[in-house]
């Protein structure tokens, strides 16, 4: 009987060995995929400041331009701020939306499109400038990411005024609407802006796609950039037919008017605010998925 019992130990001993020395591998697989995935955020979050940087310099380098620009941006903003006050002074209130509650909405919107228009001008241009000039093949030639290089190699940087103006506005809406402000508001704010310029930034991104099968240089942006204004009002202003488009076919309406209804603390639409994190991931998802899919079957100008 211990003869026959000792083979059997023997196995189990050595089948325990392979077990461990399996796990071993796979952690030491686990560990080198981790530091491999480490070293990629870590080097685009250096490209990202690199990038900044030197687009900054040059920007500002010429001073008058920029401030010209800048000028202009800050011009165009208050004069869509004051098509609120004008309205408002025809009207006491708008679908049941106080002045205050208008320009609360309006100051928050301001701050991801501001976000958006940091990034959105390779976006705007990029049927234009990288398919039918070419430089698409520059760009895939570097051992970086297509849809990093394309979306951080140029900023618009005057339209960080939009983020500063859109939030004077909400901070002034918020007091006269004697909206208190605890840390978890402002956090949950921020992130809602956050998830708000990563929604525009997907949706223009997806329309960029168009470009790699239908070269044209204007795009298909330009109706859908005025869209955007839309979110900027309440949604219950528009017909249901409206509402729809603008939350489920081009969901301007999460990016802005729900997580505003949130804040405000107003009961209708509030159960869409907890979705805008899920709209925006899945906004995201979609428009990398077109871009990879549009990346793997572009085809060169051959110039």
């Amino acid at each position: 009987m211990p003869g026959g019992i000792e083979p059997c130990a023997k196995s189990r001993f050595k089948a325990a060995d392979v077990d461990v020395n399996s796990l071993a591998t796979s952690s030491r697989e686990d560990s080198r995929r981790d530091a491999s995935l480490a070293r990629q955020i870590w080097l685009h979050v250096r490209l990202l400041s690199d990038y900044f940087a030197q687009y900054a310099k040059v920007r500002i380098s010429y001073r008058g331009d920029f401030f010209i620009s800048t000028a202009a941006s800050i011009t165009a903003t208050i004069f869509s701020l004051l098509f609120v006050v004008v309205l408002f002074r025809r009207v006491q209130s708008l679908a049941g939306w106080r002045f205050e509650e208008v320009t609360f909405l309006y100051g928050f919107s301001l701050i991801p499109y501001g976000f958006f228009n940091v990034l959105s001008l390779n976006l705007y241009e990029f049927g234009n400038t990288y398919i039918m000039e070419g430089k698409f093949d520059r760009i895939l030639l570097r051992p970086v990411s297509s849809l990093f290089q394309v979306l951080f190699e140029t900023f618009r940087i005057e339209s960080f005024q939009e983020v500063v103006t859109g939030s004077c506005v909400l901070i002034w809406s918020a007091e006269r609407l004697g909206i208190h402000w605890t840390f978890s508001d402002t956090v949950l704010l921020l992130f809602w802006a956050v998830c708000g310029g990563i929604i525009y930034v997907s949706f223009f991104l997806l329309l960029s796609t168009v470009s790699f099968w239908f070269e044209d240089r204007i795009g298909v942006h330009p109706p859908f950039w005025n869209v955007i204004a839309f979110g900027r009002y309440p949604l219950s202003i528009y017909s249901s037919y409206i509402q729809f488009i603008l939350s489920w076919i081009i969901p301007f309406g999460f990016a802005s008017f729900y997580p505003s209804v949130h804040l405000l603390g107003r009961a209708e639409f509030v159960q869409y605010a907890r979705i805008v994190p899920l709209i925006a991931a899945a906004c995201l998802t979609i428009s990398i998925t077109a871009w990879n899919f549009g990346t793997r079957h572009y085809s060169s100008t051959g110039s």
